[in-house]
């Protein structure tokens, strides 16, 4: 699962990924220094698998990952080729998710593209690219299609009304996901890849103490959106220091936490674990996923093979004292393939081979 770290030049990208990530990349003072994107692995805090751990005297830990995608600059006119626009687009749609900073601190050493600070204009610029983008795709779709629609084959009629109904969102330069596009019909137009259907992370990258001009969605007005404030040139200069450092010092990286926490729940993952004296490990699957198919996270011959899953919840573990006792108190279950694997499940998968 990957995030891609999107926004104008010179907003603070490449320092978050950097923080994030500790992997330094260029982060020069003029735009388009990220030419070709850089990818990071980021550790998931979970202060459970502490727990399970040491509950099962694991000689290793083994946390979950979301990856960062690092992407060049975006300008206005992207969508026309202007900057590294092209190119810009096509790393963007590989992606599964959209973190976009936006800058909020002055500083007169560091130029805007703008020429000015106001992240609401730049949040308006990066969506309009994008839908443009989009509609370029869409019509693109929708002359390929028309003669068959036309010739009443029901697939293509059905693929068309669906692309005539994001075009008519585009046009007026919003996302495709606030078209009202039901599940059936994101299924329908998946290939497209769009980039206005993908959930949406914002930074606002502001210093300690200003309250910017940002008008933004808060959390709960579309579910798969969320605003961190952050002061990303200060969480940069805190990730250069070690943990041991941080505690002696009485700080933590709260931004990065939590802006590593909120990706994790942009892309609609949930945590399961496996736990014995060998390792304690968090596996990622998206929330809803069945039980075999995480079962094939782990190995795909666990899927294949898979009879059943033996579920323990992560609070009944942590009660119990282990495995084994909550075996003896009864809050071990056996589930079958139907089962949606829940955040925090402790699992044991058995499978033929």
């Amino acid at each position: 699962m990957q995030i891609g770290i999107v926004g104008l030049p010179n907003v603070g990208k490449s320092t978050l990924f950097n923080a994030l990530t500790k992997k330094q990349v260029d982060a020069s003072n003029y735009p388009f220094c990220t030419i070709d994107p850089n990818v990071g692995v980021v550790k998931v805090p979970d202060e459970r698998l502490e727990t399970l751990a040491r509950l099962s005297s694991s000689r290793e830990i083994i946390p979950t990952i979301v990856e960062f995608v690092d992407i060049a600059g975006l300008v206005k006119n992207a969508h026309k080729g202007e900057g590294l626009g092209n190119q810009f687009l096509s790393h963007i749609r590989e992606v599964d998710a959209i973190c976009e900073v936006l800058r909020a601190f002055p500083d007169p050493n560091v130029l805007h593209v703008e020429g000015s600070i106001n992240p609401t204009r730049d949040r308006e610029t990066i969506h309009l690219e994008l839908a443009m983008a989009d509609l370029a795709t869409v019509a693109k779709r929708i002359a390929s299609i028309e003669g068959s629609a036309h010739a009443g084959i029901k697939e293509a009629r059905e693929l068309l009304a669906v692309c005539e109904k994001c075009k008519r969102a585009l046009d007026q330069g919003n996302w495709v996901n606030e078209a009202h596009v039901s599940d059936e019909e994101q299924e329908k137009i998946k290939d497209l890849n769009l980039l206005t259907v993908k959930p949406l992370l914002y930074v606002v990258n502001a210093s300690e103490g200003d309250a910017p001009p940002v008008s933004l969605p808060e959390k709960g007005e579309d579910e798969r959106e969320g605003v961190i404030m952050m002061d990303v040139k200060k969480e940069a200069d805190l990730a250069e220091l070690s943990d041991d450092d941080l505690k002696e010092l009485g700080m933590v990286r709260t931004g990065l936490f939590r802006l590593i926490h909120a990706a994790y729940e942009t892309l609609d993952l949930v945590t399961f674990f496996t736990t014995g004296p060998k390792e304690t490990r968090a596996w990622t699957v998206r929330r809803g996923s069945k039980a075999p198919h995480a079962a094939g996270v782990i190995h795909s011959d666990f899927e294949r093979g898979f009879i059943a899953a033996e579920v323990i919840a992560y609070e009944h573990f942590v009660q119990a004292g282990g495995e084994a006792k909550a075996k003896e108190q009864g809050t071990l279950r056996l589930e079958g393939k139907e089962y949606m694997v829940q955040d925090g499940d402790v699992v044991h998968f058995r499978f033929s081979v």
